[in-house]
C-alpha cells in the first residue's frame, strides 16, 4: 500500500529515533502493536481477570480471509478455547521443548512447524523466541507472549490464551502431550504478526528460521553447489550458524520414509560438526567428515564411518577423542563428505548475526543492514531490461575493506553474502498482495569515483556490465547469494523484475571482513536559493509586452495578486504554440506569488513578477527539453533529471514525494505542476536558508514559525 509522504515520513522517524535509543534489540524488543508484557499481565492478576486481546481477537478476523474466511464452511463449528477449557492440568511445556511437541494440524504451515523443529535443538535461541517462566498456573492471567525477528527489528508480540478448536480438539498445530501448549501458542502469535492464521497458509522453512534468529539463510541445492562447499560449511559453523540438510523424495508417499543406508528421505537433519582426520594408511592426505544429528534421537547411517564401521579402526586414539567419537543409537553419525555430497540434495545455512550469537569465541560476521523502498514512477525502475528505469533504483555503496584470511587458499578476494528481502507480503496477501519477482545486480565503482556518494546515472549503466549479480530474479520473501570480490567499492542495485512495483525491502550484507553498506544519498542543495538581483538592460519584446500586460492589470497600485497573476501568465504562456499547456492553476500562482513576495504583502510588484517571469523562462525551456514529444507532460522518472538540471540535488525520499505530490494516476507530471513543484523547492531551500544563520544544515523552529513558513509556501 503506498505511503502519504507525511505518513511515511512520520512512521520512518519514529523508527529511527528508537533505534537510537536501542529499540528493536534482543535486549530491548519493540512492543508490537504497542502491548507491554508484564504491565497488561501485573493488571490482569490486580483485576483477577484473565487477558482478552483486541488486537487479535478470537474472531473470525484472526481465522482468515479466504479459505478461513466468514463465507467458509470450516469456520462455523471453530470454538476458540483457553487451555484450562480443553484439558485437565494444562502445562505450558512438559519435559522441556522438544521436535515432538510440534504435530501439524489443518493449516498448511508445516514450513513453520519444521524451523520450530529445528529450534528446539537450540536451546539458547529457543527461549529468546519463547521467553521462559511463561505458566499456565503460576501467575497465571490468559497472557504470553513470544519474540520474533521483523524485517530489522526484535518485537515482543503479546497474545492470549483462547486458541481455535473443534470437537475440543486443537484445530492448528498441537503437541503429542494433549496438556502442552507452548507450540500452539508460538503459532498464534506468528499468525498475529502476520494478520491472520490463514496468512501462514505455504511458505519456506528459511522463512521462519530467519524470523526466529534474525539471521540470513543461503540455499544449495547439492548437485549445483559451489566446489568450496566443504569450506563454507565449516565456516559457517565457525560462526555459528545453523545448518540443515534434507533429501528430496519424487514420491511423496515415502516421505519420511528410511532408505537401505538409513537415510530417510524426506526428513530434515541438523549439520552438527565438519572436521578432518588422517587415517592411519593414508599418510598424506586427510578425509574430510561430516556429523549430522536425526531429530528423531534415532536411524542413523549405516555406510562408511557410522558408529560401528571398520573405518574407526584406522584413527588413532587422539584422532577418535578429537572427533568424539561413540557407538550409540542417539542420532547422531558421521560420514565422508563425499557420501555426503552424493546422498543428500540440498543444504541450508543459516547465518547468525552477531547480536544472536552469545559465545566470544565464535567469529562473528559483519553485518549491515539497509531499509530501502520501490515507489512507484520515481524508484522504482525494474530490472536491467529496463535501461531508462533501472538507473533510478535505491542504490547502495559496499565498501569492501579487507581480504579474507585463507592461508591456504591461493584466491584473494573479500567473501559476503547479499540478502534482499521484500517486506509485508505475506501480512497484505488478504488485500491480493503476491509476491513481486526480485533480485540485484553489483557494480563496481571506477577508482576516480570512490568516495563520491552520487547516486550512478542512466550513463554508467549502459557503458558498465555488472561484476556480479543474483542467479536469478525470483518471487521469493528473499534472494540470498554468496559472492566473492576483490577489496574496493561497489554499487548494489536491487530490483523488482518489472518497473512501477511498489513495496518497501530490507538489504543485508554479511561478510566474513569489515564492510560498509549505506544508500547512496546525492546531498541535498540547491544551486540558488538566494534571490538574483534583477538584470538591467535593454528590454526585449517579450519583455516591453510584459509591462504593457502588467500596467494593464495592476493599475496604478503597480501591483498584481495572485488572481491577476493568473491572467497575466495565461496570456503569455497561451502564445507558445510549441508548449502543450492548460496554463497556471489559482493554487500555483499562490505559491508564486509566496515565493517571489519579499514585502509580505500578498502581491507581486513588476521588479519581482520580471525576477519570476525569468526563472519560468528557464523552467520551461527545461520542461521543453524533456517533453519532446510535445505531450504536454513529463515522466516521473524524467522528473528527477528536470529537477536536476533546475538547480536542486534532492535524496530518493524526496523524489518519490515530489512524485505522490505533483504526478497524475498515470506517473506524468503537466507544465503547472512541473512548475509548482519547483517553486516551492525553491521557497523552502531559500526559507531554510535564511534560518540556518550559522550554516551547519539545522535549524530550530517553534510551532508558530513552522505553521507561517508552511502554510504560506
Amino acid at each position: 500500500m503506498p505511503y502519504t509522504p507525511s505518513g511515511f515520513f512520520c512512521d520512518r522517524l519514529i523508527r529511527e529515533r528508537e533505534r537510537r535509543d536501542g529499540e528493536g534489540s534482543l535486549n530491548k524488543p519493540l512492543r508490537f502493536n504497542g502491548q507491554d508484557f508484564n504491565a497488561l499481565r501485573q493488571e490482569c492478576l490486580q483485576k483477577k481477570s484473565l487477558f482478552e486481546d483486541d488486537s487479535f481477537p478470537a474472531t473470525v478476523e484472526s481465522l482468515g480471509f479466504k479459505e478461513l474466511g466468514h463465507k467458509s464452511n470450516k469456520v462455523k463449528n471453530i470454538v476458540w478455547k483457553r487451555p484450562k477449557e480443553i484439558c485437565e492440568n494444562p502445562q505450558f511445556i512438559v519435559g522441556g521443548a522438544s521436535r515432538t511437541d510440534i504435530c501439524q494440524g489443518d493449516l498448511g504451515d508445516c514450513w513453520l512447524l519444521a524451523a520450530i523443529a529445528c529450534l528446539t535443538l537450540n536451546e539458547k535461541l529457543l527461549y529468546r523466541v519463547v521467553p521462559q517462566e511463561q505458566s499456565l498456573s503460576e501467575s497465571y492471567a490468559g497472557i504470553f507472549h513470544f519474540q520474533f525477528w521483523r524485517y530489522g527489528d526484535w518485537v515482543d508480540v503479546v497474545i492470549d490464551d483462547r486458541i481455535p478448536t473443534f470437537n475440543n480438539q486443537l484445530v492448528f498445530t498441537k503437541s503429542a502431550e494433549r496438556n502442552e501448549f507452548w507450540s500452539a501458542l508460538v503459532e498464534k502469535a506468528y499468525a498475529k504478526l502476520h494478520g491472520s492464521y490463514e496468512a501462514l497458509k505455504g511458505g519456506n522453512t528459511t522463512e521462519a528460521m530467519e524470523d526466529f534468529t534474525g539471521g540470513v539463510t543461503e540455499f544449495y541445492e547439492m548437485k549445483e553447489a559451489p566446489k568450496e562447499l566443504y569450506k563454507i560449511m565449516k565456516k559457517a559453523l565457525a560462526r555459528g550458524s545453523l545448518m540443515g540438510c534434507s533429501i528430496d523424495s519424487l514420491v511423496p508417499a515415502r516421505f519420511e520414509t528410511r532408505t537401505v543406508t538409513g537415510l530417510v528421505k524426506g526428513h530434515a537433519y541438523s549439520v552438527t560438526a565438519v572436521e578432518e582426520c588422517k587415517p592411519s594408511q593414508h599418510k598424506e592426505s586427510k578425509t574430510r567428515l561430516v556429523r549430522l544429528r536425526n531429530p528423531w534421537g534415532q536411524v542413523e547411517w549405516n555406510g562408511s564411518w557410522s558408529d560401528n564401521s571398520k573405518e574407526w579402526a584406522t584413527l588413532s586414539k587422539t584422532e577418535k577423542e578429537k572427533l568424539q567419537h561413540q557407538s550409540a543409537e542417539d542420532g547422531e553419525f558421521w560420514m565422508s563428505f563425499e557420501d555426503f555430497r552424493k546422498n543428500y540434495t540440498k543444504i541450508e545455512i543459516c547465518n547468525l548475526t552477531p547480536d544472536a550469537l552469545e559465545d566470544d569465541k565464535i567469529h562473528k560476521w559483519t553485518v549491515s543492514v539497509n531499509e530501502g523502498r520501490w515507489v512507484r514512477g520515481c524508484s522504482a525502475g525494474g530490472c536491467r531490461n529496463y535501461p531508462d528505469t533501472f538507473w533510478t533504483n535505491p542504490q547502495y555503496r559496499l565498501r569492501l575493506l579487507e581480504e579474507d584470511d585463507d592461508p591456504e587458499d591461493n584466491e584473494v578476494g573479500c567473501t559476503f553474502v547479499v540478502s534482499l528481502m521484500q517486506k509485508n507480503r505475506r501480512k497484505e496477501r488478504k488485500m491480493g498482495a503476491n509476491l513481486y519477482t526480485i533480485g540485484f545486480a553489483i557494480y563496481e565503482v571506477p577508482k576516480e569515483m570512490h568516495g563520491n556518494k552520487q547516486h550512478m546515472q542512466k550513463d554508467f549503466f549502459l557503458f558498465n556490465s555488472s561484476k556480479a549479480r543474483c542467479k536469478a530474479y525470483i518471487n521469493l520473501r528473499e534472494v540470498t547469494q554468496r559472492f566473492r570480490l576483490s577489496p574496493g567499492e561497489y554499487v548494489i542495485v536491487p530490483s523488482t523484475y518489472e518497473p512501477h512495483q511498489e513495496g518497501e525491502f530490507i538489504l543485508r550484507v554479511f561478510s566474513e571482513k569489515r564492510n560498509t553498506s549505506e544508500e547512496i544519498e546525492n546531498r541535498i542543495e540547491a544551486d540558488h536559493p538566494v534571490p538574483a538581483p534583477a538584470s538591467v538592460g535593454e528590454e526585449s519584446e517579450e519583455d516591453q509586452q510584459f509591462r504593457t500586460i502588467f500596467q494593464e492589470i495592476a493599475g496604478d497600485e503597480m501591483e498584481i495578486t495572485a488572481n491577476e497573476l493568473k491572467n497575466v501568465l495565461n496570456r503569455v504562456i497561451s502564445k507558445h504554440k510549441d508548449l502543450n499547456t492548460e496554463g497556471f492553476s489559482l493554487e500555483s500562482c499562490r505559491s508564486m506569488i509566496a515565493l517571489m513576495d519579499m514585502d509580505g504583502t500578498g502581491r507581486l510588484n513588476l521588479q519581482e513578477f520580471r525576477h519570476l517571469w525569468n526563472k519560468i523562462k528557464q523552467w520551461q525551456g527545461i520542461f521543453k527539453h524533456y517533453d519532446a514529444d510535445q505531450s504536454g507532460s513529463i515522466n516521473s522518472y524524467e522528473m528527477r533529471n528536470a529537477v536536476n538540471d533546475a538547480g536542486f540535488r534532492l535524496n530518493n525520499q524526496l523524489y518519490d514525494i515530489i512524485s505522490m505530490r505533483y504526478a497524475n494516476e498515470s506517473m506524468n507530471i503537466d507544465f503547472d505542476s512541473f512548475i509548482s513543484c519547483l517553486v516551492r523547492l525553491e521557497a523552502m531551500f531559500r526559507a531554510f536558508q535564511a534560518f540556518d544563520q550559522d550554516g551547519d544544515g539545522t535549524i530550530r523552529l517553534s510551532v508558530l514559525e513552522w505553521l507561517q513558513l508552511t502554510m504560506y509556501a
